[in-house]
């Protein structure tokens, strides 16, 4: 029976584990945006930048959407 119910329990564990969903934070989306502006602009420091400005604005958009 103490064993039926540690299974249960680790079962339960491990399902409520992969239950919980990984989203990302907004420090990740800035950088991404960062890192794919320098990647789309590699020379262009001001187009870069606005870029960059409308990533996050879309970005933060979607994730109020959400």
């Amino acid at each position: 029976m103490l064993k039926k119910v540690l299974f249960t329990a680790a079962v339960t564990g491990l399902l409520a584990g992969a239950a919980i969903p990984l989203q990302p934070v907004s420090a990740e989306a800035a950088s991404g945006c960062s890192k794919a502006a320098r990647a789309k602009f590699p020379a262009d420091h001001k187009a870069r930048v606005a870029w960059r400005k409308e990533c996050r604005a879309y970005w933060k958009a979607h994730k109020i959407g959400a």
